[in-house]
């Protein structure tokens, strides 16, 4: 697989508990990074912005859901710019889009700046969600996949891949190693939100879904193993 988007949570940047941002919980996932570029793979990141402000928590506490969703669009931004300079230090090449535009600070998306920029190798950050409300990044992520025509769709999660149920709360659940988009619509198994998994659906673009803690999944995901679970059209 040449180019990649990876969907990674906000939570991923946080500390032990998931919120701020702390350099050094995300410092194994820079390294894996910095090894896929240097494999001459290319990589775009869509990071949630969960770890500094949800929308959904602001919408349920009186915020206005449309001012609360922009509120956490401008956390996905600033998570973007501080994974994209943690990955300088480990020497790659990094290019920040927002779907927004925030002058001075970072570029608005263009289609095709992004993917020279890939083409380039450097690893492309795609921030600011959809640029509208009421869509989740897991939207944005397979959106700006298709846009760049990427081969596939990771979501890094803290769970080995999906299953039948919450395998936290069910001991019985059940893990699939492979998934057709039908199916996990059938089952209502929340991998994603449900645009999100028809644009994939609707595109043929293939979906994994792994367990980021695990040591080398990444590099081994993009070399084509079976790590986590794959879902696809058929």
């Amino acid at each position: 697989m040449t180019r990649v988007l990876l969907k990674l949570s906000g939570e991923a940047l946080g500390g032990a508990d998931g919120r701020g941002l702390e350099p050094a919980g995300s410092a194994s996932l820079c390294a894996e990074i910095a090894e896929l570029v240097a494999a001459g793979r290319q990589l775009g990141i869509v990071v949630g912005g969960g770890n500094l402000v949800r929308g959904a928590s602001l919408a349920e506490g009186g915020c206005d859901r449309v001012t609360a969703d922009q509120i956490g669009t401008l956390g996905t931004i600033m998570n973007g710019l501080a994974l994209a300079e943690q990955l300088r230090q480990h020497g790659v090449s990094c290019e920040t889009f927002s779907s927004i535009a925030v002058d001075g600070v970072v570029e608005v998306f263009h289609r095709d700046r992004a993917v020279q920029a890939l083409d380039a190798g450097k690893v492309c950050f795609f921030t600011g969600g959809t640029g509208n409300p009421l869509f989740t990044t897991d939207t944005a992520a397979c959106l700006r996949a298709i846009e760049i025509g990427a081969d596939l769709v990771l979501k890094a999660t803290k769970v080995d891949g999906i299953y039948s149920a919450d395998p936290a709360k069910d001991p019985n659940a059940k893990r699939f190693a492979t998934l057709t988009f039908a199916e996990v619509l059938a089952q209502d198994l929340g991998v994603m939100d449900l645009p999100a998994i028809c644009l994939c659906r609707d595109h043929n673009l293939p979906l994994v879904v792994y367990d980021m803690t695990t040591a080398g999944a990444l590099a081994r995901i993009v070399r084509g193993e079976s790590v986590g679970t794959r879902v696809t059209v058929a």
